[in-house]
């Protein structure tokens, strides 16, 4: 249930299933230990796995006002950058809405939704990474997408992932998204990672970065700022919006 809805509430859940909110608390708790669900004040959601991942569509959906903030905060971060990659999802396709239209940008992508949005800039030169397309992210993986970036040297990447942590790294649950991901860190000489602050803490299954490879996280005043502290001592300055 909480994979069909994005999370899920105590209360409601002792109701529908007939049950004391104590039995839901408990069950909530396994289910944590078990690294499938956060839990929070009230409830829990879902942590992606290797054997679950949220498609772009559903991700429009969720923190929206959240993302939209962290792309703005992203894409004052350009600065001098005359290319740019940008990440799969949709906190990077914000960012991308969110770029300076007053310079030429080259843009290299994994996201189709993200080279749409880009590819009617008069300034703007997008490079769309070839592979197989995964349908639930609209996105390119596997080795045509790492050998194309491995020929470049970007000025600056803006990174998702599905998990952040300060043990663990960036992790994402699908190898092969992963291998591209490692690839744009291999390739950018900045990195700034972006993600709402329920990725944090999150780890699923393959690991592509280590915290202390970028400059920047940016992410939402829900991280508490002694969490982000924590962060901030592996390297990164910790931006919250």
């Amino acid at each position: 249930m909480a994979r069909r809805a994005g999370a899920v509430d105590v209360a409601a859940l002792a109701e529908k299933l007939s049950v004391a909110k104590e039995t839901i608390r408990r069950d909530l708790r396994v289910l944590e230990d078990h690294g499938l669900v956060r839990r929070t004040h009230g409830g829990a959601y879902p942590v992606e796995s290797a054997g679950f991942e949220t498609t772009l569509a559903f991700r429009t959906t969720l923190n929206v006002p959240e993302k939209r903030r962290i792309a703005a905060a992203a894409a004052d971060l350009v600065g001098e950058a005359e290319t740019l990659f940008i990440d799969e999802g949709f906190t990077p396709q914000l960012i991308a809405e969110a770029l300076p239209r007053d310079r030429p940008l080259t843009v290299v992508t994994t996201s189709l939704a993200t080279a749409g949005v880009l590819a009617k800039q008069e300034n703007f030169t997008v490079l769309l990474l070839g592979g197989r397309v995964r349908g639930g992210t609209l996105a390119t993986v596997d080795h045509w997408a790492t050998r194309m970036l491995s020929g470049f040297v970007i000025d600056l990447a803006f990174v998702g992932a599905n998990g952040i942590s300060r043990d663990h790294g960036l992790t994402t649950p699908d190898p092969a998204v992963g291998e591209v991901k490692a690839a744009a860190v291999r390739a950018a000489r900045r990195r700034v990672f972006v993600g709402t602050h329920t990725k944090f803490g999150a780890v699923t299954f393959c690991r592509f970065a280590e915290v202390s490879d970028f400059e920047t996280i940016i992410t939402s005043t829900a991280l508490p700022s002694s969490e982000a502290h924590r962060y901030s001592l592996l390297g990164p300055h910790v931006v919250r919006v």
